[in-house]
């Protein structure tokens, strides 16, 4: 393919893309995201290229690897088009009855329908199950419809308009306002204004070169949403980074992610590689006389390299740990110059504004928080897997009527937003938004995870795993974290134990109020938070096991009746 010189030629070459496709065609969908291929979508995937070769019918009909749709306890996840007909927990096995019923026949396989445990109703299309019929997807919506791995796909489905669109009708000042209008904030749980941040480093006088960094970097064995994003759909995260460079003047990018995810790093990999191919990155980005590269920046896997400063340093060669911030990264970040570090999903969400406009977008949610949120969610739940809900749902909708309730009816006790340093709300407030103020007022962080916990869950056991991971993780560098961790999990230890005493939960809040006010970094400061929002909602279960030597989740062994 030869490059794109100019948005009229990138259209062009779409319009080519899309008039090469025949809608009516059958197209065999299925998710190759991580969790699938573990439940074995390679082996569904080449089962049915084989069934379909051996039935004659490989000119008529299309199977490809898709990215991720959510819904992974039900995976694999297979999707046909055009009728849009979902099939769940798909085997080897079922492929010949599938092509020979579903493709040839038109007839709809019973057993591999969604079936809704309320009522017993099944639903033949994707768009009809509750899960994802109770959200609103402008980021992940094409990722069924798409392989990862095929910048055709994406550019068929409007993929890199908006960077022509910004490249050709619109100055980087109007990018700028554009972006500032929507009021997208950052989602890494700040809640940073991103266009208050391009601003300040376009006119910053630190010098040249400029930096982005777009922040893969999970560290929460749970939460897999900003992984899953970039897996599934690159080409969206790397339109947001060259809109952001270009705006913000910058003409160095990095995407910084775990060497833990493989599958992650090679879609990202690929996805920069055919956006060089096309012209989309390089020298003179589609006849506009923008130069821009982009690269993948593996990190070390520690959990500490999620704050923005242990971050660069790692990225400079030197051991990735916190230091002071005496200047903002926008004037002195990366190598001492200009930088903009921004959440994957905060670039993801830049090509659905310049596209759809700030105004469409800042229409959704509640004003000072719009757009959508992609989580993942995990826990007792029916349905687990990764979601994207309007700012403004409540998190009961979330739980209930998207992700379905709670495993086994059993009863919901709390929910934990926020992943390691975030917090524990009761049901009592599950009627608080998906919103950064609503939000910050009962102490939850806007994580890219949430977890359902039920009555079988022991609040006290929940909060020292916590606490141990990032006693692990700390970089131990400053006392308050280093030490505060040791003690609030040796006092933990006792109280699980049954040897708890009176006193011990004063001392723990004493504690974590000191940590979350000396601590140098953010992980720090926030790793008291999952304890003091459970001592605030859940103080009677720390008291049944310091006073009544009870564990009422029947947890700890120590407190369990044999």
């Amino acid at each position: 393919m030869a490059q794109i010189k100019s948005p009229e030629e990138l259209e062009k070459v779409r319009q080519e893309i899309i008039s090469g496709k025949d809608p009516s065609k059958t197209s065999i969908s299925v998710c190759s995201g991580a969790s699938c291929l573990a439940a074995g979508a390679g082996e569904v995937i080449a089962a049915f290229k084989a069934e379909i070769e051996k039935q004659g019918l490989a000119a008529n009909v299309d199977t490809k690897s898709a990215g991720c749709p959510g819904l992974c306890e039900k995976g694999p996840v297979v999707v046909i088009y055009p009728e849009e007909i979902c099939y769940l927990q798909v085997k080897p096995e079922d492929v010949a009855e599938i092509v020979s019923s579903t493709i040839k026949e038109k007839k709809v396989v019973e057993r591999l329908l969604y079936v809704d445990p309320s009522t017993g109703e099944k639903a033949v299309h994707q768009s009809d199950i509750p899960f994802y019929k109770n959200q609103m997807r402008l980021v992940i919506d094409d990722n069924i419809k798409i392989d990862p791995k095929s910048i055709d796909d994406y550019l068929a489905v409007g993929g890199y308009s908006a960077l022509g669109k910004a490249i050709g009708s619109m100055t980087p000042e109007q990018v700028i306002e554009e972006v500032s209008k929507s009021n997208l904030r950052g989602r890494s749980g700040s809640g940073f204004p991103v266009g208050f941040k391009w601003e300040s480093c376009r006119k910053s006088k630190g010098g040249e070169p400029k930096y982005i960094i777009c922040n893969c970097h999970e560290g929460d064995p749970g939460a897999f949403a900003d992984r899953r994003l970039l897996e599934a759909t690159p080409h969206t995260v790397l339109e947001g980074m060259i809109i952001g460079c270009y705006a913000i003047g910058a003409t160095e990018g990095y995407i910084f992610v775990g060497d833990e995810f493989p599958q992650t790093v090679e879609n990202a990999r690929l996805a920069i590689k055919q956006a060089e191919e096309y012209g989309f990155l390089g020298k003179n980005i589609l006849g506009s006389g923008f130069d821009l590269t982009i690269k993948i920046y593996i990190d070390g896997g520690g959990y500490v390299l999620g704050e923005s400063s242990a971050l660069m340093t790692s990225m400079e060669g030197r051991i990735g740990e916190p230091r002071m911030k005496y200047d903002h990264a926008t004037d002195r970040g990366l190598w001492a110059k200009p930088t903009v570090l921004n959440n994957l999903q905060s670039w993801a969400n830049v090509p659905v504004i310049i596209n759809k406009g700030a105004d469409y977008f800042s229409s959704i949610g509640t004003g000072e928080s719009t757009g959508t949120r992609v989580f993942s969610i995990k826990g007792k739940v029916k349905n687990t897997g990764m979601i994207e809900v309007p700012m403004g749902m409540t998190f009961r909708e979330v739980v209930f009527d998207v992700a379905g309730g709670i495993l086994g009816d059993k009863k919901f006790k709390a929910l934990e937003a926020g992943g390691p340093m975030g917090g524990f709300i009761p049901e009592s407030l599950l009627d608080v938004k998906v919103d950064y103020e609503e939000m910050k007022k009962v102490n939850l962080a806007m994580g890219p995870g949430l977890l359902v916990i039920d009555e079988d869950t022991c609040i006290v056991d929940m909060v020292k795993f916590f606490l141990n991971f990032l006693a692990n993780e700390s970089c131990g560098k400053c006392t308050p974290c280093r030490d505060g961790l040791r003690h609030m999990i040796s006092i933990l230890n006792k109280i699980t134990e049954g040897k708890g005493q009176k006193g011990d939960i004063e001392l723990l809040e004493e504690l974590a109020e000191v940590q979350s006010k000396a601590a140098l970094c953010a992980l720090g400061q926030g790793a008291s938070g999952p304890l003091l929002t459970s001592l605030k909602h859940f103080r009677d279960e720390f008291e049944a096991h310091i006073v009544e030597k009870r564990c009422p989740g029947g947890v700890c062994k120590a407190l369990s009746p044999e």
